[in-house]
């Protein structure tokens, strides 16, 4: 295997799982968090994750280094990774960290793989598998929800992710490809009604799901741009918070105030729509991969659905580029990667519904 040691820092929900999954597979595994964690099936260490002279200290024994961190901190990790020549993937959904990275990879004697999650990541996969079936495409649109099974309330919503994270969706400008020109546009805006498996759902523009998908698609697609899922009325409530009541002005704030008004719950649903149209050949023509995941079980423990999805597409993207499937350096694009590629890893495995299995 290229990849034989992976240290995985932050082990929060879904940094544990991304190590578990990680060591089901046949790497070895060393954990790292903050805080001691104990009870977990690989070794664990703690680091003051702002100490850069910590953390080189703690990878560069490693091969690889997957990032479960807040965004703020990969900027310094992936330059740590980068001077170490170490390959380094993360989950990250903030722009200016992904092109600070990209610029890094320029010059990179590794991999350099952020983005590796579910939206962006898993989602950019799947909508370029559907665009490759096109002569000429007229739009690709993604969709992602990670949503309570049983909501309550006006906002129908429960915070099993970053609070930090979705604020920063539902506040930063989104990029869209429109009539064939690349945009950016207002977050919480173009909201549009769907449905799946009958649930009445909504969704409208946040940041950065796409990832690098607009500079891979200008000048090939008219239209391009990446949605939240929600349950109806859900936008309506939080353009009243952010902006009527000012909200934006204290981000932190915020996120403080919507986790202790919605905090998380174990039963959760993650919603995937994407479609394509166009033309294949002649004929006009839309895909679409619509799905609803829900909580699995692991080993004998349970695992809410924005946690194994998202641990499970890292750990797939590890394991492609551990196996030789995926460049050993350079800057990795989720839509790049092979849907078909992806489902026969042991991990992408777990989206098709079969158990994740070892080596």
């Amino acid at each position: 295997m290229k990849i034989k040691s992976v240290i995985v820092l932050g082990l929060g929900k879904v940094g544990s799982l991304v190590a578990t999954l990680l060591h089901k597979t046949g790497f070895e595994v060393t954990g790292a968090d903050r805080y001691a964690k104990d009870n977990l099936p690989f070794p664990a260490i703690t680091i003051d994750m702002a100490d850069t002279e910590s953390l080189s200290d703690a990878i560069k024994n490693f091969d690889a280094v997957m990032s479960c961190l807040p965004y703020s901190y990969n900027i310094d990790l992936a330059k740590i990774a980068h001077t170490l020549a170490i390959h380094y993937f993360d989950l990250t959904e903030d722009v200016p960290t992904t092109k600070a990275i990209i610029q890094m990879s320029k010059t990179a004697n590794s991999v350099m793989a952020p983005q590796c999650g579910l939206a962006p990541g898993f989602i950019a996969i799947v909508g370029a598998s559907l665009a490759s079936k096109f002569t000429k495409i007229r739009s690709i649109k993604l969709r992602v929800g990670a949503l309570p099974k049983n909501p309550t309330g006006l906002l129908g919503y429960a915070f099993n992710w970053s609070p930090e994270g979705v604020v920063n969706e539902y506040l930063n400008d989104c990029e869209v490809i429109e009539n064939g020109q690349h945009k950016w546009i207002s977050p919480m805006e173009w909201v549009e009604q769907l449905f799946i498996n009958g649930i009445h759902l909504e969704a409208f523009t946040t940041s950065g799901g796409l990832g690098t998908m607009c500079e891979t698609y200008l000048g090939k697609v008219e239209n391009l741009d990446y949605k939240t899922i929600r349950y109806p009325g859900h936008v309506k409530q939080m353009n009243f918070f952010f902006h009527e009541l000012l909200m934006r002005e204290d981000r932190k704030l915020a996120g403080r105030i919507l986790t202790n008004a919605k905090p998380p719950v174990n039963e959760d649903v993650v919603y995937v729509h994407a479609s394509v149209e166009g033309l294949q050949e002649t004929y006009l023509f839309r895909e679409e991969f619509v799905n609803a995941y829900y909580p699995i079980n692991i080993d004998g423990q349970w695992w809410r659905a924005i946690s194994w999805t998202t641990a499970a597409s890292a750990c797939a993207v590890i394991e492609m580029v551990s196996n030789g499937i995926l460049p050993d350096k350079g800057f990795i694009k989720q839509e790049d990667i092979s849907l078909s590629d992806f489902f026969k890893t042991r991990n992408g495995r777990l989206y098709r519904g079969e158990p994740h299995g070892g080596i």
